[in-house]
C-alpha cells in the first residue's frame, strides 16, 4: 500500500492512541512488526507547541521512517500552520483526526465533532493539503462513520477526502456517539471502499490475525489499523502480518521474549519521560502486559505502588528470574 510516495511492507498498522502510541512505543510496535505508526495527537493551537507535553509528542529522534504525525482541531488556517510546524519537526506524512470521540476534543468541534460540519471538514482538508503538498509531505484523514447512527456520512466525508486529495483514508467502524461501545460495523467500509480509489484502512475491533483477514477480505480494504488489541500485545502486529501473508500463525511469545520486550519498552520510556513521569505512566502498559498472566493480582498491586523506576524494573526483573524462560504466554482472552 502506498501513501503518497511511500510505500508500506505489509498491511499491518498502529492505530494512534493518545497517551499510548508515544515515541518508545511506536518503535517497539514498529520493531515488532508495525508497518506503519501514527503519532498520538498534537495541538494545533501554537500556544501549546513549547509546552513540555506537546515536546515530547513531536519528538521522532531514532524511529524509522515514514514518522506520521496526527493533529487536530477546527481552524483550517491553525492546522496549516501546525502541519507545516510538524514537517519541519521530522514529520513525513501529516494525519488530520476526524475520529477522537472524547468530548474535550469534541468540545472545541475537532475530532468527530467536524463530521457535523461537512463544509468545514471540506475547508480543512484543502487548507492542510495546499499547504504540505510543496514540501512533497502527503496528508492522510482518520475518521468515523458519522456523528451518531442516524446520520453515517462517511461516504461523502470519503469522497471529500480524495477530491480534496488526501492520500489515504483510515475509517474506524463506530459513530462518534458510539464512542468504544458494542461491535465495530464494517458495512459502511465495505460502501466507501466501492466510492474511493485511495487506500483504504480499516480501524475498529481487530484483535486477532483471523479478524484482521475477515476484515480485509469483507470490506476490500487496503490495510488494517490496530489500537488496543496491541496494548501489552505489541507482537500482535508481526503475527497478523505472517497469518496475512502465509496463512499460518507463529508460535505465541515466551517469558524470555515477554522479558526482553517489556524491559527493552520501560528503559526507552523511562529514558523519554524522565524519572518522575516515566515511572508512573509505564504502570499502564506494565498492566497490560502482565494484566492476563497467572499471579497478576498479587504481583500488579505491588508494582503500581512502587515509585521509582529502579524500584519498578527491578521487581519485574526478580519476578521474571522465577519464570521459566522459554515457557509460551498462554494466549489468554483479550482483557479490553
Amino acid at each position: 500500500m502506498r501513501i503518497g510516495s511511500w510505500t508500506l511492507p505489509h498491511p499491518v498498522c498502529v492505530a494512534p492512541m493518545a497517551g499510548v502510541t508515544d515515541r518508545p512505543y511506536r518503535r517497539l510496535c514498529k520493531a515488532l512488526g508495525a508497518a506503519y505508526a501514527v503519532s498520538e495527537m498534537a495541538a494545533s493551537n501554537p500556544r501549546l507547541w513549547d509546552s513540555v507535553k506537546t515536546a515530547r509528542r513531536l519528538n521522532h529522534d531514532g524511529e524509522p521512517d515514514p514518522v506520521a504525525v496526527q493533529i487536530a482541531g477546527a481552524d483550517p488556517d491553525m492546522l496549516a500552520e501546525a502541519a507545516v510546524f510538524n514537517v519541519r519537526k521530522g514529520a513525513r506524512i501529516i494525519d488530520i483526526n476526524m475520529g477522537c470521540p472524547v468530548k474535550k476534543v469534541c468540545n472545541v468541534a475537532s475530532g468527530s465533532a467536524l463530521l457535523r460540519d461537512e463544509a468545514l471538514v471540506a475547508r480543512i482538508l484543502d487548507r492542510v493539503v495546499s499547504a504540505c503538498a510543496p514540501l512533497g509531505v502527503p496528508v492522510t484523514l482518520k475518521t468515523r462513520t458519522g456523528w451518531d447512527r442516524d446520520s453515517r456520512n462517511a461516504v461523502r466525508i470519503a469522497r471529500l477526502a480524495e477530491d480534496c486529495g488526501i492520500a489515504a483514508l483510515t475509517l474506524h467502524g463506530r459513530t462518534r456517539c458510539d464512542l468504544y461501545t458494542g461491535q465495530a460495523e464494517y458495512d459502511t467500509l465495505r460502501e466507501v471502499r466501492r466510492e474511493i480509489r485511495i487506500p483504504l484502512i480499516a480501524n475498529g475491533d481487530i484483535d486477532s490475525p483471523e479478524k484482521a483477514r475477515r476484515v480485509l477480505d469483507y470490506t476490500g480494504a487496503d490495510a488494517i489499523m490496530v489500537g488496543r488489541a496491541a496494548q501489552g500485545r505489541p507482537w500482535i502486529f508481526r503475527e497478523i502480518a505472517h497469518y496475512l501473508a502465509h496463512g499460518t500463525h507463529l508460535p505465541p511469545p515466551t517469558y524470555g521474549e515477554l522479558r526482553e520486550h517489556l524491559l527493552g519498552h520501560l528503559d526507552d520510556h523511562y529514558a523519554f519521560y524522565g524519572e518522575h513521569t516515566g515511572v508512573r505512566s509505564a504502570r499502564k502498559h506494565i498492566g497490560w502486559y502482565l494484566a492476563d498472566l497467572p499471579g497478576a493480582d498479587t504481583l500488579l498491586p505491588r508494582i503500581m505502588a512502587l515509585e521509582s523506576t529502579a524500584q519498578q524494573s527491578d521487581a519485574l526483573r526478580r519476578w521474571f528470574d522465577e519464570q521459566p524462560d522459554d515457557a509460551v504466554l498462554e494466549p489468554a482472552p483479550s482483557h479490553h
